[in-house]
């Protein structure tokens, strides 16, 4: 009788372990921004800010808080300011920037 082991490792001929999950885990960790808008008054401004940020490529999720005016943007890389401004104002709002890291 043969032994088959050395056949069907995942080792590599280098020497070096290879597998997929470990490839796959290393994966890029969302990144989570806050920004500051002005003009917000009401759950219709609130939708109407979350439905243009979340449409926008990249973006994974938006959370509105009309009472500080914050909006939290959770998206796959570092966001464009200027396409997320855009959104803002193309719901009907100003973004004044982003929130201050301290006051988060």
């Amino acid at each position: 009788m043969s032994d088959t082991t050395a056949t069907s490792s995942c080792c590599s001929p280098t020497g070096s372990c290879h597998s997929q999950a470990a490839t796959e885990t290393a994966a890029a960790q969302p990144v989570t921004t806050v920004y500051e808008v002005s003009g917000m008054t009401c759950g219709h401004c609130e939708a109407s800010v979350s439905r243009e940020i979340g449409a926008l490529d990249g973006v994974g999720t938006v959370q509105v808080e009309l009472s500080t005016g914050r909006v939290t943007v959770t998206s796959d890389e570092e966001p464009d300011d200027a396409r997320i401004a855009a959104a803002v104002d193309a719901a009907g709002y100003t973004l004044t920037g982003r929130a201050a890291q301290e006051e988060r």
